[in-house]
C-alpha cells in the first residue's frame, strides 16, 4: 500500500442548462418512468452553443486549484480525458493552459473514452513519481450532447454534460496517511463495435455520432471491471469489507448495483450522481468524486475505490487514501 501522491483537491462544473426526461424529444417515445427504471437517470446537463470542452475544463480547473490551496504557477502538468476536443489538435489541455495563464510544464489529452480519467490519473501518478512534475491538474471533460443522434433512444437519453477535475501533488508530513495506492489498467480493441462514434478525421472528416451495443456492454462491463476490482484489492492485501466507499463510473444504475451485488458491497457505500448528471463518460468520477468530496461524505483517511469501462473497449480501476 505504498503511495508517494495525493489529491490535493478536487473541483466540478456542470452547465446551467437542465434537460429533465419529461421534456426530451416527444418523437423519442419514452417516459420519465421508463428511463428511470432502466438507468437511474432523471435528469442531464447540457453546454450552450457558446461553450467549448476547454471552457467547462477551466471551471472545474479553477475549482480544484481552489481547494487544493495552491498557486496556478504551481501547476506543471495538465492532462484532459475526452473524447469531445474543443479541436482536432492542439489538444483540449493546452487550450486549458493558455486560459489558466500557465506559460510553463507540459500539457497533453488522453482518450480512453469513460475510463479517461483513471487512465489520466495514472499517468499523473507516474510523472510525479518520476520527478518529472510536482504538481497535475487532471480533468475528465465533456460535450456529450454534439455526438448524440437526438433520434436513437437508446443512447440519447443516457448522457451528459460536464467537467471534473483534481489537483495531484506529493504527500507531507500532514498528509502521510493519504495518497494514490495502486491501479490497474487494461483495453481490449477486439470490442471497438460495441461502443463507438462512427465518424472521423481519417474516416470521414466528420464528427459523426455515438452507437453502442448497450447488452453488450453491460455484459462485459460486469464481468470486467468485478475481475479488475478483485485483481487490485489482492494485489495491495486490501478486502473489500476494507473499502469506504467506491466511486463507479455513472454510466447506468442497474450496472453499478448488480457489480456490488457480486462483490458482496453493501449499495450503501456506492456513490451515484447518474440521477442528476446522466453519463458524462470521462467526467463522471472527478464530478462524484468532487460531490461527496463537497458535502463531506467522504473524509480525509477513508478508503476510495474508481472503477470505469468505457469504448476501446477500457476499463480500469484505482484505489486511493483520501
Amino acid at each position: 500500500m505504498k503511495s508517494t501522491n495525493y489529491i490535493l483537491g478536487c473541483g466540478g462544473y456542470l452547465p446551467k442548462k437542465v434537460l429533465i426526461n419529461k421534456n426530451l424529444p416527444k418523437k423519442l417515445d419514452t417516459s420519465d418512468e421508463w428511463i428511470m427504471s432502466r438507468t437511474g437517470i432523471k435528469q442531464r446537463h447540457i453546454a450552450s452553443q457558446k461553450q467549448l470542452t476547454s471552457d467547462l475544463a477551466l471551471k472545474a480547473a479553477k475549482e480544484a486549484i481552489i481547494n487544493s490551496k495552491i498557486k496556478i504557477s504551481d501547476i506543471d502538468l495538465i492532462i484532459v480525458a475526452t473524447s469531445t476536443p474543443d479541436n482536432t489538435f492542439p489538444s483540449t489541455a493546452t487550450r486549458v493552459q493558455a486560459k489558466l495563464g500557465l506559460k510553463k510544464g507540459f500539457a497533453f489529452d488522453v482518450q480512453a473514452a469513460c475510463t479517461g480519467f483513471i487512465y489520466s490519473l495514472s499517468i499523473a501518478d507516474n510523472y510525479l513519481k518520476n520527478k518529472q512534475a510536482k504538481n497535475a491538474l487532471v480533468i475528465g471533460a465533456e460535450i456529450f450532447s454534439r455526438i448524440l443522434d437526438w433520434d436513437d433512444r437508446s443512447t440519447c437519453v443516457l448522457f451528459g454534460d460536464g467537467a471534473g477535475a483534481v489537483v495531484l501533488g506529493k504527500k507531507t508530513k500532514k498528509n502521510n496517511k493519504s495518497g494514490l495506492i495502486s491501479t490497474e489498467l487494461y483495453s481490449d480493441g477486439r470490442y471497438y463495435d460495441l461502443l463507438f462514434v462512427d465518424g472521423g478525421v481519417a474516416r470521414n472528416q466528420k464528427s459523426g455520432y455515438l452507437r453502442m451495443n448497450g447488452k453488450e456492454v453491460y455484459k462485459h462491463a460486469v464481468t470486467k471491471l468485478v475481475k479488475v476490482i478483485k485483481t487490485n484489492l489482492k494485489k495491495n492485501k486490501i478486502k473489500v469489507d476494507d473499502i469506504d466507499w467506491i466511486i463507479p463510473h455513472q454510466a447506468n444504475k442497474r450496472i453499478m448495483e448488480m457489480i456490488a451485488k457480486k462483490l458482496h458491497i453493501p449499495s450503501k457505500k456506492i456513490l451515484m450522481t447518474i440521477e442528476n448528471h446522466a453519463n458524462t463518460s470521462s467526467a463522471s468520477i472527478p464530478l462524484t468524486l468532487n460531490f461527496a468530496i463537497s458535502n463531506k461524505i467522504i473524509k480525509r483517511g477513508q478508503l476510495v475505490l474508481l472503477e470505469a469501462i468505457g469504448g476501446g473497449l477500457t476499463w480500469g480501476c484505482s484505489l486511493l487514501k483520501f
